[in-house]
């Protein structure tokens, strides 16, 4: 998993969780947050641009998708600055830092949107699940949980995403 610049801890709280335990939370939370961020654009430019037989289908199903991601963004960057630390939450932040490759700027049609987001869904839930290890040895079940709350949903989505292509 790539992992963003480390921001040392510059607020003091009283949450029970170690400095140190926090400094790394803070750091996964910060890479989760940059590919959550990525995603989210990543669903909206599917939105914008796609074409073909099934635009409107498409065209709706990006858009709630991206709507159930973007409010994510906000739970990590809260979570990273409740555990004392920075949220590196700007676009050029999440583009520097992102587990996830670039979106192809030549899709049109939704038959290759789908290819693309289905691999992108894949590669993103994949690094949540591993961020849910993560956090539980660094002993943060909040951080985890919310980790869990966003598998859940990501996995619902590549299912819908995974259906349009099987049959």
């Amino acid at each position: 998993m790539q992992t963003t610049q480390t921001i040392a801890l510059p607020f003091p709280t009283h949450m029970d969780v170690p400095d140190a335990e926090r400094e790394h939370l803070v750091e996964l939370l910060n890479a989760r947050l940059a590919d959550t961020a990525d995603l989210y654009s990543q669903i909206k430019q599917a939105h914008w641009s796609v074409k073909g037989p099934n635009f409107f289908q498409l065209h709706t199903m990006f858009d709630q998708l991206a709507g159930e991601i973007f409010p994510f963004i906000d739970s990590i960057a809260e979570r990273a600055t409740a555990l004392g630390g920075v949220a590196a939450g700007t676009a050029r932040m999440a583009a520097a830092h992102s587990t996830l490759p670039e979106y192809p700027v030549d899709a049109v049609e939704g038959q290759r949107h789908l290819a693309a987001l289905i691999d992108r869904y894949a590669l993103f839930t994949s690094t949540l699940r591993k961020a849910i290890d993560v956090a539980d040895e660094h002993h943060d079940r909040s951080t985890a949980d919310l980790f869990t709350e966003i598998s859940r949903v990501a996995d619902k989505q590549l299912w819908f995403l995974e259906a349009h292509v099987q049959y």
